[in-house]
Formats: C-alpha cells, sequence, structure tokens
C-alpha cells in the first residue's frame, strides 16, 4: 500500500474524527428513539445506558459491508476494506465491531497504524 495519499492506511487522526462522528450520530439516535437520557444516573437508566454504544455498533456492522464504512469513515474519505482487496463480508464487520466496542484492541496499533481490531478481522481502513 501507498505510504501517503489515495489507498494508504488511514491515520489516527481520521480515525478518531470518525469515531466522534459516529458516536455522536449514535447518542442522537439512542435519545430519539431510545429513551436515552445521559444526566440519569445509571441505577435509573437500566440497558438504556448503553444505547448509544448498541446504536454505534449497529451502525458500524450495517454500514461497513454496505457503504464500505461508517457515516463518520465516509464522511473523512476513509474506506474499509480487506487486506488484500475486496469486499469485507458480513462475519468480518461483526468481529471487527465487538473488538472495537471493548475498546483496548482499538487503541493498540502496529507499525503501519493498523489496530488490533482491524488485524483480527483482516481488514484495513484506508483513505478514498
Amino acid at each position: 500500500m501507498p505510504q501517503t495519499g489515495h489507498g494508504s492506511i488511514a491515520r489516527v487522526g481520521r480515525r478518531i474524527g470518525a469515531l466522534l462522528i459516529d458516536y455522536a450520530a449514535a447518542t442522537i439516535i439512542a435519545v430519539g428513539f431510545l429513551g436515552y437520557d445521559q444526566f440519569q444516573l445509571p441505577a435509573e437508566a437500566g440497558w438504556r445506558q448503553f444505547a448509544p454504544m448498541m446504536v454505534f455498533a449497529v451502525l458500524q456492522i450495517v454500514f461497513i459491508p454496505t457503504a464500505g464504512g461508517s457515516p463518520g469513515h465516509r464522511i473523512l474519505g476513509m474506506r474499509v476494506m480487506r487486506l488484500g482487496g475486496g469486499w469485507p463480508g458480513f462475519w468480518r464487520p461483526i468481529v471487527r465491531t465487538v473488538l472495537l466496542v471493548l475498546v483496548i484492541p482499538a487503541v493498540i496499533w502496529d507499525a503501519d497504524q493498523r489496530g488490533l481490531h482491524d488485524k483480527a478481522s483482516g481488514l484495513v481502513l484506508i483513505r478514498t
């Protein structure tokens, strides 16, 4: 893969920006449709305290195989694909999303700046 420009591995700044866009969208959806209240105590919120994370996971799992990336990825000019090229399929986005939600695999990178969640699922996030 090229070191810079089109087709290169997306760098940390873009990844974090996409994550913020996706989580903000998930929070808005959770507030509007699932009754999420960020100021409610966890004991009172019940399952709704996890509503933004659940919506975030659904966005990732649905948009990666259909649109080539989450809304945040696409807005910031990135695309998720298999390491060898091609469509990511159905199971790879699920594995990637589960590891992304766990946070730790997503914040550990290799020398190529690929997170462990991408490496474990055989995917790569590239610039378009």
